[in-house]
């Protein structure tokens, strides 16, 4: 029996999209006896439809869907619901794969075969982050970079630098501790999930797609910008140097 599209907005409003059965039915349950209000869709132009009939919290996406590419239903909704959160599932596990779905606005990444335990894990770190107030902050400015956490705004010489969610929240946590190390299980609790279970590839892939962003909008820029650099730790972890 289909679940309702219109979640309880007394709980979590999560829309699956999968086209396997077997793994959508336990999702869908799983989901249900942990306090959430799933919906079951097993195509990406029904995903399109249901999200725009109903307010969805999170986006739980297969990206071999039957009818079209996953990353397509990834870019649109994260296009149309800035604040949706999106997790990937999927059994591509290269690099290429991982980069290609934060491109499209994921927020996280769970590769094939998972546990119900982890996805859960993981919506709850993300949930609860969201649900967190942030104190006021004063914009950090690093050379001519400015980092504006409130805002949720990069900008380089007057010209925004588009970031991923995680480039951004990752560039946030250095820039709040310049010239500090910072180890990797900093960076994986405090941006991900202090529950993570997997490997830390992912924290690799999005900080070197945070440097080719900024290296490129300095290049970008028509006079020499002075730029923040990140430098790698080896066997620890990062340090954001202020020019």
């Amino acid at each position: 029996m289909r679940t309702p599209a219109v979640p309880d907005r007394t709980r979590f409003g999560v829309l699956v999209v999968e086209d396997d059965d077997t793994i959508g039915r336990h999702l869908q349950t799983g989901l249900r006896s942990n306090g959430y209000a799933p919906t079951w869709s097993r195509t990406g132009a029904g995903a399109l439809t249901e999200a725009g009939q109903a307010a969805y919290d999170v986006l739980l996406l297969d990206l071999g869907l039957p009818d079209m590419d996953g990353l397509d239903v990834a870019r649109t909704l994260r296009a149309r619901f800035p604040d949706l959160l999106i997790i990937i599932l999927t059994a591509r596990t290269d690099d290429i794969d991982v980069v290609a779905g934060l491109d499209a606005g994921a927020d996280d990444y769970l590769v094939k075969p998972f546990s119900l335990t982890v996805l859960l894990a993981r919506l709850r770190a993300h949930l609860r982050r969201r649900a967190v107030a942030a104190p006021p902050q004063e914009p950090i400015r690093l050379g001519d970079l400015v980092v504006d956490a409130v805002a949720r705004r990069c900008v380089l010489r007057d010209e925004e630098v588009a970031l991923r969610p995680k480039e951004f929240e990752l560039l946030v946590l250095l820039a709040r501790h310049p010239g500090e190390a910072v180890s990797r299980e900093t960076l994986m609790a405090e941006v991900w999930d202090e529950n993570w279970f997997g490997s830390t590839k992912t924290l690799d892939v999005t900080m070197a797609s945070l440097r080719r962003r900024l290296t490129d909008a300095a290049a970008a820029s028509p006079r020499a910008a002075r730029l923040p650099r990140i430098t790698t730790l080896r066997g620890h972890g990062y340090r954001l140097e202020p020019e």
